[in-house]
């Protein structure tokens, strides 16, 4: 199921979501410019290392770069691959403008950020001990599509669902859209974790569930969001 838009206008430009994915894609631009890319060596340096941030382990002097906590931030903006980057800017695209448009630009980069260190922090505490570098926008646009479940859970999205020659788009309700990327994160999880693989599924969960806490925070103090809730009467 590959989401293609969704039918959710906003009142303004999103212009942090676009600041976000120009962001990445510009860093994405920088690693495949670097020789370090290829060897994996730039992961290590910028990527968030489990281990590291927890103070386990060290990395030698020709990978050290930028201090542990600061991998926090930077992982967020990197991606392993172009489809890796593809995949988490088409999220981004769909569903991002909405949660900015009801927050406003300010509150939305704080929750983002904040909705990246929570997915962050899931894999991190996953496994104190991993030596494995985890890159990628993922985990703050978990928070992102756990936002949007809470606010805008009946908006309708175009999605494809392909079946080689029976491939068909249809809409959807969001809530269907966003409950099957969830549990499909929970069954990757299971498979990879089993395999040893190497993507970050807690953190996407983590994120996820991060994004559900903070809008409901968020929401409090968000007048769009307030004046969208309000009873509509015979009289509107």
């Amino acid at each position: 199921m590959i989401p293609l838009k969704d039918d959710n206008p906003t009142e303004g430009r999103p212009i942090v979501t676009y600041f976000l994915i120009g962001i990445c894609i510009l860093v994405f631009l920088l690693e495949l410019s670097s020789q370090s890319y290829r060897t994996g060596a730039l992961f290590y340096s910028y990527g968030l290392i489990p281990s590291v941030l927890m103070g386990h382990d060290q990395l030698p002097d020709n990978l050290y770069v930028i201090p542990a906590f600061i991998s926090i931030f930077s992982s967020m903006f990197m991606h392993g691959g172009i489809m890796h980057l593809l995949g988490n800017m088409l999220y981004m695209w769909i569903f991002a403008d909405n949660i900015e448009d009801a927050l406003g630009p300010k509150k939305f980069i704080i929750f983002y950020m904040l909705s990246g260190i929570g997915a962050a922090m899931s894999q991190v505490l996953m496994d104190v001990n991993s030596q494995v570098p985890m890159v990628g926008a993922s985990g703050a646009i978990g928070g992102i599509l756990g936002a949007y479940l809470i606010n805008h859970p009946n908006a309708k999205v175009l999605v494809l669902i392909p079946f080689g020659f029976f491939s068909q788009i249809i809409r959807i309700k969001a809530l269907y859209v966003l409950f099957f990327w969830f549990v499909l994160q929970f069954i990757n999880s299971s498979i990879t974790s089993s395999q040893g693989g190497g993507v970050a599924y807690a953190a996407h969960i983590g994120g996820f569930l991060s994004g559900i806490i903070l809008i409901l925070f968020f929401n409090k103090y968000s007048i769009k969001y307030k004046k969208n809730k309000k009873i509509k009467g015979p009289w509107s």
